[in-house]
C-alpha cells in the first residue's frame, strides 16, 4: 500500500511510544520513515549543562529505540520550537532531493504535568501555558509551513495528528493544560484540512486514542485505576497501539478523500458518560 512512500514521524521518545507503532506498521507496508527526535542542535544557545544533558540523554534514548525497533531508518535532531532547526531541517531534506507523502504529529510537553499530579488550571502560568500550546499545537503549523516552503510535503500527502477525548470534554483523568493544546492541535489540524486541501490536495486528520500508559506520556499522567476505567467504559474496551497505527496507516493511503475529521480509536469511549 505505502511502497516507495516515505513518512515523517515525530514523537517517538522509546519502544513503546504510539508513534513507533506506526513507524513499525508504515514499514510493514512497505513505506518508510524518517524520525525526528529532541536533541542537541546547532541552534540551541547558552544551555545550562543539565539542559544539554538532558537533551542528549533524550536523543540517545530515541535513537537507540530506533534502531532497535527500526533498524536502519533515518533519525534527524529536531526541536520544534526553534525556527532556524525547522528551517534547516527542512532545507536539508529539499537538497537531498527528499519528498514526503505524510507526516505524523505526535510531539507534546507540559511541565504542569508531574509525578502524576495535575496543576490546577488557575496556578498555570502564562509561560507554562505558552510553552506547551507552542510545543503541542503551534508546532505542527510551522513544521508543514516550512515542509511545503521547500517543496518536501508533496501535493496529496496526508497530516494526521494524535489527541485524545480530553481535548472535547472533561474526563475522569483531568489533564487540564495539556487538554486546551490537545483542543488547539485538533483545530489547527482541521483548518488545514481546508487550506492545503484546497491549495495542495493535502489531507489533514486528527485520532483520538485510548488512554494508554505504555509510553513516556501516559506513565507521565495515568494510574492503572485510570485505564482499568476507560476499557470498562468502552463498549470494545481500550483500543491497542496497533489498532492506533492501522487507522493512521489507513489514512496516509495515497488518493484518499478523507479530511478534516476527528476520529476515534478508543473502543467507543467517546460515547460514554
Amino acid at each position: 500500500m505505502l511502497e516507495n512512500k516515505v513518512f515523517l514521524i515525530t514523537g517517538i521518545a522509546d519502544e513503546n511510544s504510539l508513534a513507533m507503532y506506526t513507524a513499525k506498521e508504515i514499514i510493514n507496508q512497505g513505506g518508510r520513515v524518517i524520525c525526528t527526535g529532541l536533541g542537541v542542535s546547532e541552534y540551541h544557545q547558552n544551555l545550562s549543562t543539565k539542559a544539554e544533558a538532558f537533551l542528549n540523554k533524550t536523543y540517545s534514548d530515541f535513537e537507540k529505540s530506533v534502531q532497535s525497533e527500526l533498524g536502519e531508518a533515518r533519525v534527524e535532531v529536531l526541536d520544534v520550537t526553534l525556527e532556524d532547526n525547522l528551517d534547516a531541517f527542512a532545507r536539508k531534506l529539499q537538497e537531498e532531493g527528499v519528498e514526503l507523502h505524510g507526516l505524523l504529529h505526535a510531539i507534546a510537553m507540559d511541565k504542569t504535568i508531574r509525578n502524576k499530579e495535575v496543576k490546577p488550571l488557575l496556578e498555570v502560568t502564562k509561560e507554562e501555558f505558552c510553552d506547551t500550546m507552542d510545543v503541542s499545537a503551534y508546532s505542527l503549523i510551522r513544521l508543514a509551513h516550512y515542509l511545503l516552503k521547500y517543496d518536501v510535503l508533496k501535493p496529496g500527502s496526508s497530516i494526521c495528528s494524535l489527541s485524545y477525548i480530553a481535548a472535547a470534554k472533561v474526563t475522569f483523568h483531568p489533564y487540564r493544560n495539556i487538554s486546551i493544546a490537545k483542543a488547539a492541535l485538533e483545530r489547527i489540524t482541521i483548518e488545514l484540512a481546508d487550506e492545503l486541501g484546497r491549495q495542495h490536495g493535502i489531507r489533514a486528520n486528527v485520532i483520538r486514542f485510548s488512554p494508554y500508559m505504555g509510553s513516556k506520556a501516559g506513565n507521565a499522567t495515568l494510574s492503572v485505576k485510570d485505564v482499568e476505567i476507560s476499557d470498562s467504559m468502552s463498549p470494545l474496551g481500550n483500543a491497542c497501539p496497533a489498532d492506533l497505527a492501522y487507522e493512521i496507516v489507513h489514512l496516509f493511503r495515497p488518493n484518499s478523500r478523507i479530511t478534516g475529521e476527528i476520529r476515534h480509536v478508543d473502543g467507543g469511549y467517546h460515547i460514554t458518560g
